[in-house]
């Protein structure tokens, strides 16, 4: 099994050269960042990863979590390595300095997510959880609630979690029913929530749950739903654990994949009924709720680029190690390494180029977050909160499908060996898996794409985006030679392709919620190809530029043309197909009689 390396280089480039970090640096508040801190924070980051995290990967997969005698337990290391964390200050990169975080941007926070994920994606998945749990507080919460819960979770001392889901109701939040009854200054929460990942464990001394439920009067729908805050252990106002609260794990879920992750089903109120503290004011807890949620996608979209890179270092060194017949075309004597068999290197360089392209995407996504909270020009602020909305769904729906995809043909480049438990390869594939479902499924990101996104300003946001892609397809073109040519016409084709299906969708769509519904999916596919592609075609741009100028490292940059070409001429002309998709099968999709499924 290979040991995970933290590409430190490529994230550094991202970071400085696609993402601005100097420009988000500059921002009020952020000025710390400067890149001698921020490198030697991921080099610290890096170590952490590969050495306390890595190694628990495998082990924490076959142990699993375990629900005895109503203790839930978590893999053996899982405790030691989260104290790491909390005694580094790490899961609070991102938080104010008030509330004892580190005060830095997003960004910075981007790349050290990155590696806990592909590290240990099961592990990663509970301070991932907490991190949005401040988020809520810090949007939401009183000051009294602040100061109570904040310095707790930002060091990690306490974690948190999301509860939405119930049996009954699924992604469907209208139909909750959990049940939150007023008792003086408090709430008393009945019901039952399932898939509450980290719902709970005996990681630290307390859980804080923030879950959604309806007051007896509330209207129906989602409009009558509000959010609570309800500990594990219920405390008094400095914190100290008192006694424990009436909610309790019934059952741990046994899953494909993430098997280290304890994914609880959780019940509220089987006694007197569990105490909870409104947050964010009645009957606003679907607003709340999703300050946690857009976190939570973009942190998923996260995922499948880290299970991605974690699949591609594995497959790569099997490849290289493999000694198996003598490749098409190969002229040296000898057996050589998989790795120059030619569907091999088609393999690898398709993952390689996927993963350069989700890497950018996602550290844009958060530079865009840090300039919609913290940019203090108005119209820069907007602009940055409509890149951030905008690109959220396209992460977080295009990453994880392709972090899906992209471990599959890691377990396909060790042939019969990939389907074997003990390479590692199938736990990849079986913990990427998940990542398409949870935080709203694919169709989910799709539909909020298609309708809140490009039908609602009649594509106006969409539109400026991709006449930021001409201005990078023309400078590409008029560069030229032979990668900057390429790559430069394959996104303006791209591009036109694109326009073509927005056209048909503000026309024919528009009208018929169905149609767009029919076209969401392969829409969001078709913009995070293009996306992916205009990224590498900056990077291609910032690359050539570095040559032109003379560098120390003329491989690494190299290497980034050469992705970007291939990119470009592999990945970019499904675009075209994807167009038509929308404009052919969506009216097939639509006329299909349920007999014929």
């Amino acid at each position: 099994m290979t040991t995970y390396l933290p590409p430190l280089d490529d994230m550094r480039f991202v970071l400085a050269e696609l993402a601005g970090l100097d420009q988000i640096a500059a921002l009020p508040g952020f000025e710390e960042a400067t890149p001698d801190l921020v490198d030697s924070i991921l080099t610290e980051a890096g170590h952490i990863a590969e050495q306390a995290l890595a190694p628990l990967n495998a082990p924490g997969d076959r142990q699993g979590a375990r629900l005895v005698d109503g203790v839930v337990t978590t893999p053996d290391g899982w405790q030691d390595a989260l104290n790491t964390l909390t005694e580094g200050g790490w899961n609070g990169v991102a938080f104010p300095a008030e509330f004892g975080g580190m005060g830095l941007p997003n960004l910075v926070n981007a790349p050290i997510q990155e590696m806990w994920h592909s590290a240990n994606m099961a592990f990663a998945l509970c301070p991932m959880l907490t991190q949005g749990a401040v988020n809520a507080i810090l949007s939401y919460g009183t000051d009294d609630q602040k100061a109570l819960y904040l310095p707790r979770l930002v060091t990690g001392e306490w974690t948190g979690t999301m509860n939405l889901t119930e049996p009954q109701a699924g992604s469907d939040l209208a139909a909750l029913r959990s049940m939150a009854t007023p008792d003086g200054d408090a709430y008393r929460i009945k019901g039952q929530k399932i898939f509450i990942t980290y719902g709970d464990h005996e990681l630290t001394s307390n859980i804080i749950h923030l879950v959604l439920a309806r007051t007896p009067d509330a209207p129906p729908g989602i409009k009558g739903i509000s959010l609570f805050i309800v500990p594990k252990f219920l405390t008094n106002d400095a914190g100290e654990i008192g006694a424990r609260n009436d909610v309790h794990c019934v059952s741990l879920e046994h899953k494909l994949g993430i098997h280290g992750s304890p994914t609880a089903v959780l019940s509220f109120g089987d006694h007197e009924g569990a105490v909870g503290y409104l947050i964010g004011g009645l009957h606003r807890g679907v607003e709340c709720m999703f300050t946690m949620m857009n976190h939570a996608r973009l942190s998923v979209g996260m995922q499948g680029l880290s299970i991605a890179e974690r699949a591609y270092q594995q497959a790569r060194g099997y490849a290289r190690e493999r000694i198996q017949g003598k490749p098409a075309g190969w002229t040296a004597d000898g057996k050589t390494g998989i790795v120059n068999h030619p569907d091999v290197r088609r393999m690898l360089m398709t993952m390689k180029s996927k993963i350069e392209a989700m890497r950018a995407l996602v550290y844009v996504s958060w530079a865009a977050i840090d300039g919609a909270h913290s940019n203090p020009d108005s119209e820069q602020q907007a602009r940055a909160a409509l890149m951030a909305d905008l690109l959220t769904p396209i992460t977080k729906g295009w990453c994880t499908e392709t972090g899906v995809e992209l471990a599959s043909l890691g377990v396909q480049i060790h042939g019969g060996m990939g389907y074997i438990e003990e390479t590692g390869a199938a736990q990849h594939f079986r913990d990427a898996r998940i990542t398409t479902i949870y935080e709203g499924t694919t169709a989910i990101q799709g539909n909020d794409l298609m309708f809140r996104k490009l039908l609602r300003d009649k594509g106006a946001a969409v539109e400026g985006l991709l006449a930021d892609m001409d201005q990078v397809a023309r400078q590409a073109t008029t560069l030229g030679g032979p990668h900057l040519g390429l790559i430069g016409a394959g996104l303006a084709t791209a591009v036109a392709q694109t326009r073509q299906a927005v056209k048909w969708l503000l026309d024919a769509a528009a009208p018929n919620a169905g149609l767009a519904a029919a076209a969401a999916v392969p829409f969001l596919r078709l913009m995070g190809t293009l996306v992916g592609g205009y990224q590498l075609a900056r990077a291609a741009l910032v690359s050539q530029a570095r040559l032109a100028a003379g560098t120390d490292t003329p491989d690494f940059y190299t290497a980034k043309l050469t992705t970007a070409q291939f990119y470009a001429a592999s990945i970019l002309p499904e675009v075209a197909a994807l167009t038509q998709s929308i404009v052919i099968s969506s009216d097939l999709v639509m006329a299909l009689d349920e007999p014929l499924l």
